[in-house]
Formats: C-alpha cells, structure tokens, sequence
C-alpha cells in the first residue's frame, strides 16, 4: 500500500529491515567513545572500506571526526546488555566502558571482548547527510571469532538473535 512518507512511517518501513547491530568505538583526549549502530556496511573489497552512519548531534560524532580512527565490534546475542547501555543517550561519557569486557586494538580504540567480529578502521571520508554523517573508513585491521555465538539483530524495534 502507498503512502505519503512521514517520518513514523519511514521509520516503520526500515524497521521492516533487519540488521545485526555493533558498537562503535573511538578515543580522543584519552577518553574512550562509544555508541550502538545498526547503520553499518561493507563499501568495498579494493581498498577495503566500510561505512557508518552517525548522528550529527551525537557526542560520537565529533569524537570520530576527530580522532580519525575507529573500531566496529559486531555484537554477539549475549551482548545485548551492552547494546541497550551504549543506546542509552545521556550515559556519563567517562567510565563508559568500565562494565563492558574489551581490549584495545592495535590502533588503540576499544574493541569488544566477546564480539563477533571486530574491525578497526582509518576515516577516509565523511559525507553529510541530513541529520547524519556517512562516516567511510579504510579497514586498518581485523579479528573473527574463531567459535562465534548467535549474531544480535534488530527487527522492528526490537533486539533477537540470529544462529
């Protein structure tokens, strides 16, 4: 059926897509950054690049802006704690990560323990984008889980998980 698109109802539609869902992560000042995104995709194989969207008014978003450099850890379904904590707006920006098991990377940045997957990545561009930033970083270094978990989606509105 068509419609006029409102926002509620472009919100309704996406939510019909599935995602799994990350965290986003980054450090300047020497204070670690952290945000849940389930805007996340592979851009392309040579070089490799992926992307991400971030809110414009996010803290996150000036702390990648400037540092530069970021990491993606994709969330097993037992992270799912730490998804709704990293989504939770107005959280204290230090001690963030104090409850959430992670390591740093070799590029120095929060990844995840646990996480299905972690990449971190070198920002090669930042495009405008409405009332978000497609943030676009050339993938610096990587690591797969060896045994992973069942994989954390977000379905309308709603966390479940995929084995």
């Amino acid at each position: 059926m068509r419609e006029e698109p409102t926002r509620d109802r472009f919100r309704l539609a996406m939510g019909r897509f599935a995602t799994g869902v990350t965290v986003l992560t980054t450090v300047t000042g020497g204070h670690d950054h952290a945000m849940t995104a389930n805007a996340v995709a592979s851009v392309s194989m040579e070089p490799m690049l992926v992307l991400a969207c971030v809110e414009v008014d996010a803290r996150f978003h000036d702390a990648v802006a400037e540092a530069g450099l970021w990491g993606i850890s994709v969330l097993d379904a037992q992270q799912r704690p730490t998804a709704d904590w990293l989504a939770t707006q107005g959280r204290p920006l230090h001690g963030q990560l104090d409850r959430v098991p992670h390591h740093r990377g070799s590029t120095g940045v929060a990844l995840l323990d646990g996480a299905l997957a972690t990449i971190e990545c070198r920002t090669t561009d930042m495009h405008p984008a409405g009332d978000h930033s497609i943030v676009v970083g050339e993938v610096v270094s990587l690591g797969v889980a060896e045994h992973p978990g069942a994989a954390l989606t977000y379905y309308r509105s709603r966390y479940g998980s995929l084995a």
